[in-house]
């Protein structure tokens, strides 16, 4: 009997003993308030503004560079990764951008589908292709104006004057540009 309780009482000690060591230690949890105070929200591109992001183009000889087609606003343009944005698209006949291509020959040559791709209760309409042929500092709307939605466009890396631009056409009615078009003339018809 003089066993157990010798026995309890040096149980009850050590845990006694342990609790208070345990006190003194660091918590080292990542998960604390002070690992995360240097933190401040900021605008980081296309997703905060607008949110559905329809297409990419990358450049490929540098791959800190690269354009981001908004379904819901504007074509915004990185060069440095993603730190900061600039917005390219805004003074234009659409919002809504569906599709973006970057000329495999020559980096400085975008072309931009506007309208939603992904249908949807609500999407947004455009009006046509665009052509940039300055890195995105201005655009031409090269035709397909009836088209409403772009879906894609493809460069034949072979030669930078064929492109195929896929033309939705309305999503909810007949007509307007509507089909898998064609230029062998960088767009010029």
């Amino acid at each position: 009997m003089k066993i157990l309780k010798l026995t309890i009482l040096l149980i009850l000690s050590l845990q006694i003993f342990l609790l208070a060591d345990d006190d003194k230690k660091e918590n080292k949890s990542p998960w604390q308030s002070s690992t995360f105070s240097g933190l401040k929200f900021r605008n980081i591109g296309p997703a905060f503004p607008s949110g559905r992001i329809a297409d990419f183009a990358v450049n490929p000889k540098n791959n800190s560079e690269y354009y981001v087609g908004v379904a819901s606003g504007n074509i915004w343009k990185t060069i440095n990764s993603g730190t900061t944005w600039k917005p390219v698209f805004e003074n234009y006949g659409s919002y809504s951008i569906g599709a973006l291509k970057m000329d495999p020959n020559n980096t400085n040559v975008i072309w931009a589908g506007t309208g939603e791709n992904n249908h949807q209760r609500a999407l947004g309409y455009g009006d046509g292709v665009y052509k940039s042929v300055d890195a995105g500092e201005s655009w031409k709307n090269m035709g397909l104006y009836d088209s409403r939605q772009i879906g894609m466009i493809e460069i034949d890396p072979r030669n930078s004057d064929i492109v195929f631009v896929a033309a939705e056409g309305s999503v909810w009615g007949p007509g307007g540009d509507r089909g898998l078009y064609k230029t062998v003339n960088g767009g010029k018809n």
